[in-house]
């Protein structure tokens, strides 16, 4: 008798315990957030202006620019809860600029070799220290930026700036080095064209010329400054940052930038080490270790030394510019001593050679490449109308095998505004095309600052023209502006038609970073649709995620002027997957909670969908256990 009592308190126990478990499993599954990555491009110095003169060619005092206090507490509370995970904080090196900080120790720079007033973020001068420009006290621009990232990381943001390996400003100038640190060039034998050591490439016994202005140009728009004279002294000259050898270079090249040396001579002989056979399946740890004995150009170790410094000062990882222009055993020498350093670091790069994508991940250990070439050109074509979306699984099938790499965007600083006339004209537009990008893979999405609010970047900042934001120049971003509502961060000056528009990106964003069935398995059902349903067609696109312990089943149409009803259907096998067997299973819209049903009849699934134009449906799917 006792025995069996003891038996039924031990059965109670577990039951009790298990209970106690489930209910720990629910709490834990409902406060996880899942590992896929929302990226918020912002571009430092426009984020916190609040000045709306946008006077093009405008002075800082005339336009104003935003600093690194403008991201307070409020702000970047409102950039977590839109569904971000990381914040790229774009144009944080010191880089060349019209702007006088000799006060401050710092040279001034040629408006004849700065790309605007404000300069190109890609110019950089100072790889040591952050644009003086961005502080409230230049003085203590680093120790601001130090601020910065410590609340960036208290509202659990990861912190990615830039680095431009590819070229620095043509007047380089590491006045804030660290102690032992020489400057890029400073050591330079300038006699000879190259010499593997060199930081930069030369044109002996040959000065540099500035290139003809075409088309109207002249720097600073025409405006008065004692620097502009036409010239600018360099001798030798320096091969320019785009690949040049000209001492004089085009306008349209890059002539505000020399390019770095990494050990390639101008006749092609890569003066280092070339990886093992193979070697694209090492970790890299294995990668680390091979370059331990090896001799490497000094441009090596000087730009590994500054991404070890960024990393040390609590950065969490780095945007590379155009790095394919740089040999990929470089990219394994300098990722790999990062992720020694810090093995979760966020290494992404700018590559627009399809071909060159894998060499780039596996071997110049990249976590994540721009999908440009593909995704991105794709969508563009869809999004204006003459683009099928029948594309969108060509383009993830040519990537299957590293599709988690491929970085998903519709906007970023490089790229028309999607509400630009040169685009579509309309930010609702992209609605159809950021639910797909967020919910189809489990590769990272970026969305650029004003994306959210539809900021169709028509100011005439000076250089450059309209439909890109300037990256060049001091000048407001007025959409953004509404709703950052004088400092408030809190839509009180936004259109109605804005705050919706960012309520859809909040909502999706959020869904993105928070259903575990978004890192789990994607297949298409496009296919199958157009040729089983009637009335789907090529503006509709659908697919299903599952994991475990979900499922949904997601939904777009492309079309902006014509609605779409259809029984959407679930092919037998993927019901069959799923252990589905009741007859009819309850849907719910992660975006905007519509309900819907998933009817099976013959062991296929059929949904009744009614699309208006431009909408989407995440639904899941309720499953009773």
């Amino acid at each position: 008798m006792i025995k069996l009592k003891n038996a039924i308190l031990c059965v109670i126990l577990l039951s009790l315990v298990g209970a106690c478990s489930n209910t720990k499993k629910m709490e834990n599954k409902k406060e996880k957030q899942y590992s896929k990555i929302a990226i918020y491009q912002v571009f430092t110095r426009l984020f916190g202006n609040t000045n709306t003169t946008n006077k093009p060619w405008g002075t800082i005092e005339e336009n104003g620019v935003g600093k690194f206090a403008d991201f307070t507490d409020k702000a970047l509370e409102e950039i977590k809860e839109l569904g971000v995970t990381h914040i790229w904080y774009t144009g944080v090196p010191h880089h060349a600029l019209v702007n006088d900080y000799t006060a401050y120790g710092i040279s001034n720079d040629d408006p004849e070799v700065v790309k605007g007033r404000a300069g190109s973020p890609y110019a950089v001068k100072d790889y040591y220290n952050v644009n003086p420009d961005l502080a409230t006290d230049p003085a203590n621009r680093l120790e601001e930026f130090k601020q910065l990232i410590d609340r960036s990381h208290k509202h659990k943001l990861k912190v990615i700036i830039d680095i431009v390996p590819n070229h620095v400003a043509r007047n380089y100038e590491g006045i804030t080095n660290p102690e032992g640190v020489e400057s890029f060039g400073a050591s330079d034998d300038v006699s000879v064209a190259y010499n593997k050591d060199n930081s930069f490439y030369y044109n002996p016994g040959e000065a540099f010329s500035l290139p003809d202005w075409k088309d109207g140009y002249s720097p600073l728009g025409g405006e008065e400054n004692a620097l502009i004279d036409g010239k600018f002294d360099e001798n030798p000259a320096k091969w320019t940052g785009n690949g040049s050898r000209a001492s004089k270079p085009d306008q349209n090249d890059w002539y505000e930038t020399v390019k770095v040396n990494y050990g390639v001579s101008p006749d092609g002989h890569r003066d280092f080490d070339t990886l093992p056979e193979n070697f694209n399946q090492e970790s890299y740890k294995k990668h680390f270790e091979f370059w331990q004995d090896k001799e490497v150009p000094a441009s090596w170790i000087k730009f590994r030394d500054i991404a070890l410094y960024w990393i040390d000062y609590g950065v969490d990882g780095f945007r590379y510019d155009m790095a394919e222009m740089v040999p990929v055993e470089f990219w394994s020498y300098m990722n790999s001593a990062i992720k020694m350093k810090n093995p979760d670091a966020f290494l992404m790069a700018e590559v627009y050679n399809p071909d060159r994508y894998r060499d780039y991940l596996h071997l110049g250990k990249m976590d994540y490449l721009y999908d440009k070439v593909d995704m991105y050109d794709s969508l563009k074509h869809i999004m204006k109308g003459y683009g099928w979306t029948d594309h969108i699984p060509v383009v993830r099938n040519k990537f299957n095998d590293i599709e988690h790499n491929m970085l998903y965007f519709l906007e970023n600083h490089d790229e028309q505004r999607i509400a630009s006339p040169e685009f579509v004209g309309n930010a609702e537009t992209a609605k159809p095309a950021m639910t797909m990008l967020a919910t189809i893979g489990t590769s990272p999405l970026m969305i650029y600052f004003g994306q959210e609010v539809g900021e169709p970047g028509a100011e005439n900042a000076g250089f450059g023209n309209p439909s890109r934001t300037s990256i060049f120049d001091y000048i407001g971003v007025p959409t953004h502006q509404r709703w950052m509502n004088g400092g408030k961060f809190d839509g009180g000056q936004s259109t109605a038609e804005e705050k919706e528009l960012r309520d859809f990106y909040k909502r999706l964003l959020n869904v993105a970073i928070s259903n575990e069935a978004l890192t789990g398995e994607s297949r298409e059902i496009h296919y199958y649709n157009k040729d089983h349903t009637e009335n789907y067609d090529h503006r509709v696109f659908s697919f299903v995620r599952s994991s475990e312990d979900q499922k949904l089943i997601v939904v777009s149409n492309f079309d902006t002027d014509v609605s779409h009803e259809f029984e959407l259907r679930i092919p037998k096998d993927i019901i069959s997957k799923w252990n589905l067997s009741e007859e009819e299973y309850e849907l719910n819209d992660l975006l905007y909670q519509q309900k819907g049903k998933l009817i099976l009849k013959n062991g296929e699934g059929f949904i009744k969908v009614s699309l208006a134009p431009l909408e989407s449906f995440i639904f899941e799917l309720s499953i009773n256990e």
